[in-house]
């Protein structure tokens, strides 16, 4: 209940700061008025629009409709906000699962290797991948991966939303540096529970090496493992921004970047608040996992 009441409070404050910051970029009667509009015309629109409001009553009203579910209507699009948002989610979702499954299954089991043969050839190779993976930014890869497979190779499409071939390149893209933080962090947490006494005590029973490594050392290395992968399915909903311009993906980042650059603060606003409530779940999820998974993560005070 702690963490619900936390998670609450969180919401607010990211829709207050959202909220405030969306207008100081900027007048939108400006883009949505003609240039040879007069500054009455501007001005009635304000009115129409509530922007003539002080900002805290106009605070008070998005707060008041956010309880109803109600984010107030689109300037740009002409229809509401939330649905609109909601409505662009599915690719976004798709994208970012599509790259924290390649993560993970080229993460994980890289770091599991590296530390099970340390400085062999898998140990070795995964420290170039996790600088690279780590120096290098999606969209660079993004555009690598274009100008290899869909350029001079012609086996991908370079861009659009479709059948699995569209996926394939923007997921691989959005995957890399966190496929690399997990190769990382998975070697570290496997070396170190490697290194306890209930391995050693396992080894002296003569469990095999195979059951050693699974069942006991990645078991008990899986929690931060699980946390970073939680936290990184949240960056990657976010990261998608470069991967879905890059890629002509129509997604939810697309839709916020469009909105920003229209200064559409009902759109920005709604699609804030929708993201905070995604990744706050997202975390209050892996927390009862850990819980399950640990239960001196339950009998802790």
């Amino acid at each position: 209940m702690r963490r619900l009441a936390g998670s609450v409070a969180t919401i607010l404050l990211a829709s207050l700061v959202i909220f405030v910051l969306i207008r100081l970029v900027g007048d939108p009667t400006h883009l949505m008025l003609p240039p040879e509009a007069t500054d009455d015309d501007r001005a009635l629109l304000r009115q129409e629009l509530g922007l003539d409001r002080p900002m805290v009553v106009q605070y008070a009203t998005f707060l008041f409709d956010l309880l109803r579910g109600d984010m107030g209507e689109s300037f740009s699009y002409r229809q509401p906000a939330l649905p609109l948002v909601i409505s662009m989610l599915p690719p976004s979702l798709m994208l970012a699962g599509a790259a924290m499954l390649m993560a993970v299954a080229l993460g994980v089991p890289w770091g599991l290797l590296a530390a099970y043969r340390p400085d062999g050839w898998a140990d070795r190779t995964g420290r170039v991948f996790a600088v690279l993976g780590q120096s290098g930014p999606p969209f660079f890869v993004g555009l690598l991966l274009i100008r290899l497979l869909s350029v001079n190779w012609r086996l991908l499409p370079t861009s659009g939303y479709g059948d699995v071939t569209h996926l394939v390149m923007p997921a691989f893209a959005l995957s890399w540096y966190s496929a690399a933080g997990l190769l990382r962090l998975t070697r570290a947490s496997v070396t170190e529970a490697l290194r306890s006494d209930y391995i050693l005590t396992a080894r002296i029973k003569g469990v095999s090496d195979r059951a050693v490594l699974l069942r006991h050392a990645l078991r008990n290395a899986a929690l931060p493992i699980i946390t970073f992968t939680s936290s990184q399915f949240g960056i990657l909903l976010g990261s998608a921004v470069s991967i879905e311009a890059v890629f002509a993906w129509p997604g939810f980042g697309k839709l916020i970047v469009d909105a920003i650059s229209q200064l559409d603060y009902t759109v920005v606003q709604a699609g804030v608040v929708v993201a905070a409530v995604l990744f706050i779940a997202i975390n209050l999820c892996t927390d009862i996992l850990c819980a399950a998974l640990d239960p001196r993560i339950r009998l802790g005070s």
